[in-house]
């Protein structure tokens, strides 16, 4: 597996994230969905990464800087051929890494409250995230869970 920064404009890529999208809309209302596009997800302050195993696309994520202490995880998705095979496990593994090296003190994300998300909240709980009141930009919202990872010294 290989982890390449960018690839926002590669059709496989596109399609991935146009997956990612529909999977929301048909498990979340409109106010409760906080996925990013790819406009999004080109911005200055978010970083994105897919994997790769040769030219199969395995997934992708992203990190977006809420201030020089504190990132959030965006965008997680592996591809539906693969899942369970370690795929988001490698690309949280990436994102925590990347902010680690920025010296970011927590690192937090907003993930749906539905049973669809509880293989995504078992991962981070199993990293150390715990669950916290919404965090900026996010208000209240039933359809929403937040959870955080304070790192040393943080």
């Amino acid at each position: 597996m290989k982890i390449k920064q960018g690839g926002l404009k590669i059709e496989a890529v596109k399609a991935l994230l146009q997956e990612h999208l529909q999977q929301m809309a048909f498990v979340s209302p409109m106010e409760s969905r906080h996925a990013f596009d790819s406009s999004r997800l080109a911005g200055e302050d978010v970083t994105f990464w897919t994997m790769w195993e040769g030219e199969k696309l395995l997934g992708c994520g992203a990190l977006k800087e809420l201030s020089p202490v504190h990132g959030e995880i965006k965008s997680m998705k592996t591809a539906s051929r693969v899942l369970k095979s370690g795929v988001g496990r490698r690309m949280l593994e990436h994102i925590l890494t990347e902010a680690d090296a920025r010296g970011y003190e927590r690192v937090s994300l907003e993930t749906g409250a539905q049973d669809y998300f509880i293989p995504a909240r078992n991962l981070y709980e199993q990293y150390g995230f715990q669950y916290c009141p919404p965090f900026t930009p996010y208000k209240d919202d039933p359809n929403s869970l937040f959870m955080t990872l304070v790192k040393k010294g943080g």
